[in-house]
């Protein structure tokens, strides 16, 4: 029986195609090495087998069923938008489109929250909530074009995550589709077990995700918006880390670089040339840029491939021109809430960065900003119409580090291509940093080469300042292949997460991480600091795990810091082991303060006697987060020896309010797919 005809026999009422033109535009999602292939024609490629369009989870769970009997590959398909190479289907594989699964099933005004399947369309999600009085606070530059599943799959983040947080911190409950096509549903809890964190960031390795209940805010009434230009990006970032770690929370916080800021206000007086010129009213388009498109790459195009093919001293020319004459670092600033609170809280930031030397710039380039805030997930096309290319790299570190990161992963990505840096999606803790580059090559192959080259040079800098590889954009095929040198054993327990959620090993093969365990020699992990050490700039102690809580405490109160412990919920006598363990009783809420997070990065002595590290970073997205192996699980995965805790200082942001239960009962279901995940955890070895 052909491919075709066993499909149609066990599905047949699910829609589903075997067009040539619908196999050539799911072959592939979004990442800009698929381009190059593509401007010299090779459009074939990575073609699956079929496509189907399921409208519910239980028709769903029948394409899951049916693969996993087959031994079919699956790939779980939102809108294509990713960038990292997430789809990459063969002749045999089935394309599972899940947005005919669009439908808002719920929506609670009291939490307030909504449960949506995972197909909706970003904007027109976001939109018919803005109808309703509410927003999610989630805006990917992406959203146009990415559906609440692809959000959830890539632990994405949002251009106001300064305020909202990113994906994971708005997820109350995953409905999924796992293992041999059962339906399931996780729900998250302040204290754990929870079982979310797993699924979330997974990339379709674990499962399909076929709806989320997600937590909700009202519509902002008002906005404050402000711009600083500051002498250096260094003293930039000094001032975004002194914000939020006086508990300011703006929506919007990005620091462009000084090339950067300069491109900026070149194109903003190149547009107000044009609109004189023409005689007409600025607008988002524009016939002077209309124009500029309808005459193709023309002249520019070679001179584009020029400069790009000397990367280095391209370079060299921008960084000894210098702040002074690029005009220093642009910060954009945009507040959210009442009138009143958001002007207060500008008016704070705004004492911050004269006070770190910047100049205010007004409200303008904050509002332009706001008003083009998705237009950058459409300039990469004419870049490569001129015969060149580009991408994008996110990653992130705590504040004490950013300056290594910057530094180390611009110098090897300047090495092969022409680079330009903003950050963004800061936190108290730590920032990301995201990079952008531009290079060229005499022939596709060439460029290919050169791509991959600088992709190699800059994540191997990335792990080696101490970074993480991802902060929003995931994993995919682009980075899994440096992910074992970040995770190390943590790659292996992802493996083994997989044998329990996918046990026929069909769910998108080869993405996150290569389909075999990691087999590289390890390193013993360092000796557990015998008394707390501070990170003051990240505001991070790092302790034993048998330290006790309350000798932490002690440790912080003489710098002026705490942990922000409710002692009446815990005591100073349990160890930080104990205290994870329990679920962290006392911890502050992590619905109040979306942005903050309790445990940057830790060690673990795994109950088979290998040993796990995390390092710290802010919200990293590379792959399932493995602390929900061990808070409140009662140790039955492993020991906690050594934390990264936050520290708090006497300012506290303002709570966000919720009505959503912090801690749920725990079902029968999710006991026994969590007994599984701890029997798999606790033997890797």
């Amino acid at each position: 029986m052909s491919f075709e005809a066993a499909i149609s026999r066990a599905l047949p009422g699910i829609p589903r195609s075997t067009s040539p033109v619908d196999q050539i535009a799911y072959a592939r999602d979004l990442w800009p090495r698929h381009h190059l292939a593509v401007t010299e024609g090779r459009i074939a490629e990575h073609r699956p087998g079929m496509i189907v369009w399921p409208s519910s989870a239980e028709e769903v769970a029948q394409v899951v069923r049916f693969c996993a009997d087959e031994g079919l590959p699956l790939v779980p398909y939102g809108a294509g938008s990713g960038v990292c190479g997430g789809v990459l289907p063969d002749e045999r594989t089935v394309v599972l489109d899940l947005k005919r699964l669009s439908r808002r099933r719920a929506l609670d005004r009291q939490a307030p929250s909504v449960e949506v399947e995972a197909g909706a369309l970003g904007i027109r999600f976001e939109e018919e909530l803005n109808a309703e009085g509410f927003t999610l606070g989630h805006f990917p530059s992406s959203i146009l074009c990415s559906t609440v599943g692809g959000w959830v799959a890539a632990r994405s983040a949002g251009q106001c995550s300064g305020l909202y947080g990113k994906i994971e911190d708005m997820v109350a409950s995953l409905e999924c589709v796992v293992g041999r096509g059962e339906i399931v549903r996780f729900d998250r809890r302040a204290h754990g077990p929870d079982l979310t964190p797993l699924l979330i960031g997974s990339e379709g390795v674990l499962g399909v995700v076929t709806a989320a209940t997600l937590r909700l805010h009202p519509a902002p009434p008002a906005r404050a918006f402000a711009a600083f230009s500051f002498p250096s990006v260094e003293a930039g970032w000094d001032a975004m880390r002194a914000m939020f770690q006086a508990g300011l929370r703006p929506a919007v916080s990005r620091l462009y670089d000084p090339f950067d800021s300069f491109m900026a206000r070149l194109g903003a007086v190149r547009r107000q040339r044009a609109h004189a010129v023409a005689g007409d009213e600025p607008s988002s388009d524009g016939a002077a840029d209309r124009a500029r498109r309808a005459r193709g790459p023309g002249a520019g195009a070679a001179v584009l491939r020029g400069l790009l093919r000397a990367p280095g001293l391209l370079n060299q020319i921008v960084d000894g021109v210098g702040s002074r004459v690029l005009r220093g670092a642009t910060l954009i600033l945009i507040f959210e809430g009442t009138a009143r609170s958001s002007a207060d809280d500008l008016a704070r930031a705004a004492a911050i960065a004269e006070r770190g030397g910047a100049k205010p710039l007004g409200e303008e380039p904050a509002r332009h900003w706001l008003s083009h805030r998705y237009s950058v997930s459409y300039r990469q096309a004419p870049v490569f119409m001129a015969g060149a290319f580009s991408d994008t790299m996110e990653v992130a570190a705590p504040w004490s580090r950013l300056d290594a990161l910057y530094r180390a992963v611009r110098g090897a990505l300047g090495r092969h291509v022409f680079v330009m840096a903003h950050l963004s999606h800061a936190y108290p803790d730590g920032c990301s940093i995201y990079f952008t580059f531009a290079g060229s090559a005499p022939s596709v192959a060439a460029a290919e080469a050169k791509y991959d080259a600088a992709w190699r040079a800059a994540l191997d800098a990335a792990i080696d300042a101490g970074g993480t590889l991802s902060h929003h954009h995931g994993v995919g095929r682009s980075k899994a292949p440096r992910l074992g040198a970040e995770l190390g054993l943590g790659a292996d327990v992802i493996h083994a997460l997989r044998g329990v959620f996918d046990p026929a090993g069909i769910m998108n093969p080869g993405n996150l991480l290569p389909r075999e365990a990691t087999s590289a020699p390890r390193r013993p992990l360092p000796p557990p600091p015998a008394a707390p050490v501070l990170d003051g700039d990240s505001m991070l102690v790092h302790a034993a795990g048998a330290a006790r809580l309350g000798d932490v405490e002690s440790a912080l109160d003489q710098r002026g810091l705490t942990l922000a412990i409710d002692f009446g919920a815990a005591s100073r006598e349990l160890t930080l082991d104990a205290w994870i363990a329990a679920g962290a009783p006392g911890a502050p809420d992590p619905w109040s303060d979306p942005v903050d997070h309790l445990v940057a990065g830790f060690t673990a002595r795994l109950a088979s006697g290998a040993e796990l590290a995390v390092r710290p970073a802010p919200r990293r997205a590379v792959g399932p987060d493995l602390f929900a192996l061990f808070l409140g699980v009662g140790g039955r995965v492993g020991t906690i020896t050594s934390v990264h805790l936050r520290a708090h200082g006497a300012s506290r942001p303002r709570a966000l309010p919720t009505a959503l239960p912090r801690q749920p009962p725990l079902r029968d279901a999710e006991a026994a797919w969590l007994d599984a995940v701890v029997g798999a955890a606790r033997s890797v070895r």
